[in-house]
């Protein structure tokens, strides 16, 4: 299928490495130009190396930190400057420390946001006005099965990425008209270093050997495994696809069949 992704400019946070990294690899293997960001500049001048090497899309890398006050004015002048624009934005964050509900000081939760919800909002506002004008856009935000089921132990994570939730449907109603898509896809347990830092923490919590509780996660995933990154970058690919203009508004599982609701 052709994507047509080709000659599109994509811009993806927090991509110098996981799912980010990732989902910046598949497009750019889709020909489109991505503009990766993160705070660590080494990670992102390797994984811009390594896609610039595979011979598709070209990838450009700027530092960039969520939590700047600044963070969406600057990297909407840094897109312009490097790309020209962006077609496509692909919302990503990292995920706040673990903790339950019980326990959760709203202090925690407006620091929380300022690096979570308001930078993505911030950004996305910033950017939207370009790609109305030019009648196509696909703005992708990537959250947590925690929207759908909320996560024991992530409560932090479960509040912010809701939110997104709400404001990424209410979005898409806006902009559907003209030829923007909103969507969120929601991975399960797909193999990166947060999924091995949460199951780290998790066997420390419980006082169990980490492949105990590994296999307890695989076991609880219908798959049997852990999800791959290629694969949950696949999904997200098309979302961002121009095959892909009428589906928005829509919240997708990348899961292995995880997630126990309809």
């Amino acid at each position: 299928m052709d994507l047509g992704l080709n000659g599109k400019r994509a811009l993806v946070l927090a991509s110098s490495r996981g799912l980010g990294r990732g989902v910046a690899a598949a497009l750019a293997a889709e020909g489109a130009s991505v503009l990766l960001t993160g705070r660590d500049e080494a990670a992102l001048a390797a994984a811009a190396a390594d896609i610039n090497a595979a011979g598709q899309g070209q990838a450009q890398w700027v530092a960039s930190d969520l939590a700047d006050p600044g963070f969406a004015a600057k990297l909407a002048e840094a897109a312009g400057e490097r790309l020209g624009g962006v077609d496509v934005l692909v919302n990503n964050t990292g995920g706040p420390q673990p903790g339950g509900a019980h326990a959760m000081m709203a202090e925690s939760v407006m620091a929380a946001a300022q690096s979570m919800v308001a930078p993505v909002i911030g950004l996305t506002t910033a950017l939207l006005p370009a790609m109305r004008e030019a009648g196509w856009g696909r703005i992708l935000t990537l959250a947590s099965s925690g929207v759908e089921q909320p996560i024991p132990n992530l409560a932090l994570s479960n509040t912010l990425r809701a939110a997104l939730a709400g404001w990424s449907k209410t979005l898409a109603a806006e902009v559907a008209a003209d030829g923007v898509t909103a969507n969120l896809l929601l991975p399960g347990r797909i193999h990166t270093d947060r999924v091995d830092q949460l199951d780290a923490a998790a066997a420390e919590r419980q006082g169990k050997e980490l492949d105990a509780v590994r296999a307890a996660s695989r076991a609880s995933i219908p798959a049997g495994r852990y999800g791959r990154v290629e694969e949950f970058a696949a999904v997200a690919a098309f979302l961002c696809s121009a095959p892909a203009s009428y589906v928005t508004g829509s919240m997708l599982r990348c899961d292995g069949g995880m997630i126990r609701g309809i």
